[in-house]
């Protein structure tokens, strides 16, 4: 038995060193192909991105692209999906157009990873039953709803979430105050708006009372799909402009409430207005997407959960993930990892703090246990 965990520590650590030099110099050897995969009455693409040369069948992963207007496309993803693929693994990176809209959709990104999962494990060439799905952000509950999927029992072995949340009163709370807390000590951090415009685009409408808000609900959405097309960070002073423009369009009475969500770079959100609003968008994405918050279905899970956070992420605070954690049933199978070395934005309050010996080998360790999920 010991002999058989040394060799394990090995493998996921080979695994982690490939993935960590490949992340670096790029990864060599590999093919990309554009597939076609059927979800439910339509078809979607996805990116197929496999070893050249394989010479046994490979596990796979199926990893998502996030809430983001790039999608598979994100350059930061391909560079992620490249390394991995370069480990030794099949990766399916399928669409999820909802998403690239910026619509949260719960039930078509739950439709979307069964049948990739289905069709990953179907392929020649791959494992059957060693696929993992790993999503980000936004994205994480959907993950964790999956691998409580019954039609998937058999074929996924694990999952791994990157950034995600257990609470959405603690989170959007966050993305309006930059407030959270941890075993009795206050964080506080500068949000990326660009949460608040997802959600209040997405649930505004929901509040009771606000839903004449369409304009104010519009309004979010475009910002943030601006901000995704760009490519630029949602706090820059640069959509200032925009925000002006869009004014106009949205009643004068809404106003005030659009300027809660997208106040100019460099004053924060009022208090007054944001301390009743957060908990209705929460109350309000809870009736709309049951499976928002993944706490109810937690002890439903049976494989193995692996889930990271940054730091000093300021778009979902690393809190989450802990409490998230804590939450799973004793006889789990979950392990978290904090990391300098991974957050949503570009910017963050631990910005050149990651790259110290210790943390690198912290990195390596949560890498090696990760990729040996599948």
């Amino acid at each position: 038995m010991e002999n058989r965990y040394v060799l394990l520590m090995m493998v996921g650590l080979k695994r982690a060193l490939s993935f960590a030099w490949k992340w670096r110099g790029g990864a060599t050897g590999i093919q990309e192909d554009e597939v076609e995969i059927q979800r439910g009455d339509r078809s979607v693409p996805a990116t197929l991105v496999h070893p050249n040369y394989a010479r046994s069948p490979l596990p796979g992963w199926v990893v998502l692209h996030g809430v983001t207007r790039p999608g598979r496309s994100h350059p930061m993803l391909l560079r992620f999906v490249r390394a991995l693929a370069g480990t030794g693994a099949a990766v399916l990176v399928p669409e999820i157009p909802e998403w690239r809209e910026l619509l949260l959709a719960p039930d078509e990104a739950a439709a979307t990873i069964r049948t990739s999962v289905l069709h990953l494990a179907g392929m020649e060439g791959t494992l059957p039953d060693r696929v993992g799905v790993m999503g980000f952000s936004l994205g994480v509950p959907q993950v964790l709803l999956a691998a409580t999927d019954p039609s998937l029992e058999g074929h996924l072995r694990g999952v791994a979430g990157f950034g995600g949340y257990g609470n959405l009163d603690r989170t959007i709370h966050f993305l309006f105050q930059g407030e959270h807390e941890w075993e009795g000590k206050v964080h506080v951090a500068d949000p990326d708006p660009y949460g608040r415009w997802i959600v209040g685009g997405n649930y505004l409408t929901s509040v009771p009372g606000f839903e004449d808000a369409g304009d104010v609900a519009h309004g979010l959405l475009t910002l943030a799909r601006l901000a995704g097309d760009l490519q630029v960070g949602a706090w820059e002073s640069r959509y200032d402009s925009v925000k002006e423009e869009l004014l106009r369009e949205i009643h004068p009475s809404r106003q005030d409430l659009f300027r809660a969500f997208a106040p100019p770079t460099g004053h924060p959100p009022v208090r007054e207005l944001t301390s009743q609003l957060a908990p209705a968008l929460a109350d309000a994405a809870r009736r709309a997407t049951p499976h928002s918050e993944p706490v109810p279905f937690l002890d439903k899970i049976s494989v193995p959960v692996r889930l990271v956070h940054g730091r000093g992420d300021r778009l979902i605070p690393f809190s989450e993930t802990l409490r998230l954690a804590e939450t799973f049933p004793q006889t789990a199978d979950i392990r978290v990892y904090l990391t300098g070395l991974f957050s949503h934005s570009q910017m963050d309050t631990t910005a050149g703090a990651g790259g110290g010996v210790e943390e690198q080998l912290n990195f390596l360790r949560m890498l090696s246990d990760l990729l040996m999920l599948v």
